[in-house]
């Protein structure tokens, strides 16, 4: 088989043991809080073996979490995989296991901006400093390493504005000073890169965006190397950090169609941004497979493939004519999240004011999109519209 077939049947097969299956194609849903024991003997053997996928205490998990936690840990290429309420749950439980007062974090600039929030809001008051980073830093992240720098965070691409960081080079950095490395890889879903091959020590995912597919369900999960992973399934269990069988049940089932989701969304997005990336009033596309995206190298060498996900610059524009852009549209809704089988519209003003270590020309809007399922011609009429609308607004105002 070549490695596309072995990867899709990998889809398929992965978190199908018997063991937490039953013989069942999908994973039952086992909601428990309470598990009863015959005899003492059966309850020692739990507790001895409750981190080896037996049944102990309903917030350890079911065969429902296990079968699905075994599945990421597998197409991840990590070790152990804990699950969370969502994927700021996941970023919160990873960091929160690893700092304590006094530590330093590194944090890239391009960050999801609820990840920055927790830096400057939580882990500030725990005592935990933050520098944040150029994304495109690569090796010369050594520079700003101190000695009580802990944990080297990176979101590569970044959520809005794209830049594709240089993750190899940066975990050699980090090996070097015995820094722990995280990485925030939702854009490249489990299967679009190797997190663990590139060196990085524990894999984060929102898994509510291309696992579960179907924008219905909020769940996360971290997935860690052997030498992390008991110091992050204990602390997340600390912390309470749990997900329902129900959920997981769900994301389960949106795993088995991962594949062939994201080539669709794949091959629909790179028609509509190559559509953009001609239009007059774009000044460039940020779509990690054009060469217009920073760190685009980085992309071709590390990535398998794309997904649905990208931004574009606009030459000019202002509020006015950006609401007039992303209102009244026909298939684009408006919304946070993405990696649904929907298509997604945002527009982004004052970037500027979430970047501290970088410069953003605020001058020029960005607007994200997501490119779902749909005809792509249908979403094309619809972009052409939404144009219409921006230019006939920004005429109006500079007349």
């Amino acid at each position: 088989m070549s490695n596309k077939d072995q990867l899709a049947t990998q889809i398929v097969s992965t978190g199908r043991d018997k063991k937490y299956t039953k013989g069942i194609i999908n994973p039952p849903v086992f909601r428990a809080s309470t598990v009863v024991f015959n005899t003492m003997d059966e309850m020692r053997y739990a507790i001895k073996n409750k981190t080896n996928g037996e049944m102990f205490y309903g917030r350890r998990g079911t065969p429902t979490h296990f079968a699905f936690q075994q599945a990421i840990s597998e197409l991840e290429g990590g070790f152990g995989t804990a699950l969370y309420p969502s994927g700021a749950g996941a970023i919160s439980g990873a960091l929160l296991s690893f700092l304590s007062q006094g530590d330093h974090l590194l944090m890239v600039d391009s960050v999801y901006e609820p990840t920055r929030d927790l830096c400057d809001k939580l882990l500030a008051g725990y005592g935990v400093e933050t520098t944040y980073y150029d994304p495109l830093i690569g090796a010369d992240i050594s520079k700003l390493i101190r000695p009580n720098t802990k944990v080297i965070f990176l979101e590569s691409p970044g959520s809005i504005t794209m830049e594709i960081q240089d993750v190899p080079a940066i975990c050699r950095i980090a090996k070097q000073h015995n820094i722990i490395t995280m990485l925030d890889n939702t854009w490249a879903s489990p299967i679009n890169c190797r997190p663990f091959e590139m060196g990085i020590d524990i894999s984060i995912q929102a898994a509510t965006k291309y696992i579960v597919g179907h924008s219905d369900v909020m769940i996360g999960t971290a997935t860690a190397n052997e030498t992390h992973w008991p110091r992050l399934r204990e602390h997340s269990y600390l912390m309470g950090l749990t997900t329902s069988p129900d959920d997981v049940y769900l994301a389960n089932r949106g795993l088995r169609t991962l594949g062939v989701r994201l080539a669709q969304h794949n091959k629909n997005a790179l028609k509509v941004a190559n559509w953009l990336a001609n239009r007059p009033e774009v000044d460039h596309v940020r779509h990690p497979a054009f060469d217009t995206c920073p760190g685009h190298e980085f992309f071709e060498r590390d990535f398998i493939s794309g997904n649905g996900l990208f931004s574009f610059v606009l030459k000019q524009g202002n509020l006015a004519s950006v609401t007039a852009f992303v209102e009244d549209m026909k298939h684009f809704k408006m919304g946070f999240s993405w990696g649904g089988f929907e298509s997604l519209v945002l527009g982004y003003f004052g970037l500027d004011k979430i970047r501290t270590a970088t410069h953003w020309d605020s001058s020029k809007p960005l607007i994200r999109l997501h490119i779902g399922l749909e005809d792509t011609d249908d979403l094309i009429a619809d972009l052409e519209q939404a144009f219409a609308r921006f230019n006939s607004k920004l005429n109006a105002n500079t007349k």
